[in-house]
């Protein structure tokens, strides 16, 4: 049996946590390992439900808020192969980065470019795009861009939601017949709204768009998460992930 700490992080992946005793306040490693993927014709075999990369690679830039990192991505479009992508909340530029290296074309925008995606108006392409992919600014968990149109200025999660809807319908009609839209998004504990369900919404939204989920869950563990390094004098269960989604828009009968 090999007990080489350093084999293929994707099927026996230890995850490192640090826990206090009341005796002795030192980090204490603690390590878990990932189940075995059953073999199959995927072309990305390592592409399971449990996700796991300590790397983020060199794709976007790490001091964007929120960035997730490109091996994700890369491993997505792998296995979808699309040959047209889009990324309209594209941040430091993450999934361009990536389709460059994967000689995808890539379409991609930003608030910070005055791009709206949750406006009609700004995102209007109909059946442009394979595959789109998004990482959409929580609400107020993070404040993303100072331009009161970002999802993270909305002033209510009820207001971050009926825009958060309208980007969802946006994405949909600019899929082509087929087309994938994966989404990744968390979900947290707001301190006056209470336990934000953001990976429920997203999938409501979606199904209320007529898109269906094509494929499982995928659990992406947060390596490098800012409050990781965090000390907090409240007591709550810690996320330590947040999911990607893929939804499908199916051709018409």
């Amino acid at each position: 049996m090999n007990t080489n700490p350093s084999i293929n992080p994707f099927f026996a992946a230890r995850i490192k946590r640090f826990a206090a005793t009341p005796m002795n306040t030192s980090p204490k490693a603690v390590y878990a390992k990932l189940p075995l993927a059953p073999v199959n014709a995927s072309p990305v075999p390592h592409l399971t439900s449990l996700y796991h990369n300590a790397k983020a690679g060199e794709y976007g830039s790490r001091a964007y808020p929120g960035n997730c990192g490109g091996n994700l991505i890369k491993d997505l479009l792998q296995y979808f192969r699309p040959s047209l992508v889009c990324d309209p909340m594209a941040g430091s530029g993450t999934c361009r980065d990536v389709c460059e290296e994967l000689q995808i074309p890539c379409f991609s925008w930003d608030i910070h470019e005055g791009f709206d995606a949750c406006d009609p108006n700004d995102f209007d392409m109909k059946e442009a795009f394979e595959f789109i992919w998004a990482h959409p600014a929580y609400w107020r968990q993070k404040l993303y861009a100072d331009d009161s149109r970002d999802l993270s200025r909305s002033p209510t999660l009820e207001d971050f939601l009926r825009r958060y809807g309208r980007f969802i319908r946006n994405a949909a009609k600019a899929l082509k017949a087929n087309g994938k839209l994966a989404i990744l998004m968390g979900d947290y504990c707001d301190r006056e709204e209470g336990f934000v369900p953001l990976t429920y919404h997203t999938k409501r939204l979606a199904f209320e768009c007529g898109l269906q989920q094509a494929c499982t869950d995928i659990i992406r563990f947060s390596h490098g998460a800012s409050s990781s390094r965090k000390v907090y004098r409240s007591s709550f269960i810690p996320g330590l992930h947040d999911t990607c989604m893929v939804f499908e828009k199916r051709a018409r009968e």
